[in-house]
């Protein structure tokens, strides 16, 4: 059975930081594309970043891009979102995916994901 687990999220203000960590069971990271998602109230489900099985490929929203990063610990089956210079406009609930390592490229659409995380909540004061 497959299972992923978040955790790390919580209140932070402005400008702060947090990292999320997502643990994946019953699958080997190093054989699927991994990928971070959120929901901020009252908007759909949208890309953060993600991590391609394949290689150390990755890709990101643009609204995250050079405050966010993805990685992967494929010893303790882990993949980590270090978020930077946080803004309120990152509150949201995080979750973390995992998708068949079909191609190089990682999704960055919510259907190839087949197993999800039950979500983290980032709140950002201002």
């Amino acid at each position: 059975q497959v299972q992923l687990a978040e955790s790390g999220g919580g209140l932070v203000q402005a400008g702060g930081s947090l990292t999320l960590s997502c643990a994946m069971s019953g699958r080997t990271i190093s054989l699927y594309h991994m990928g971070w998602f959120r929901q901020a109230p009252g908007k759909e489900r949208e890309f953060v970043a993600a991590f391609s099985w394949s290689d150390r490929l990755t890709d990101y929203a643009d609204s995250v891009k050079g405050r966010f990063t993805i990685s992967r610990d494929m010893v303790k089956n882990t993949v980590a979102l270090q978020m930077t210079s946080l803004k309120p406009e990152d509150t949201a609930v995080y979750y973390c995916a995992s998708a068949p390592g079909m191609g190089r490229t990682p999704p960055k659409v919510s259907a190839p994901y087949d197993y999800w995380g039950q979500g983290t909540q980032v709140t950002v004061s201002s």
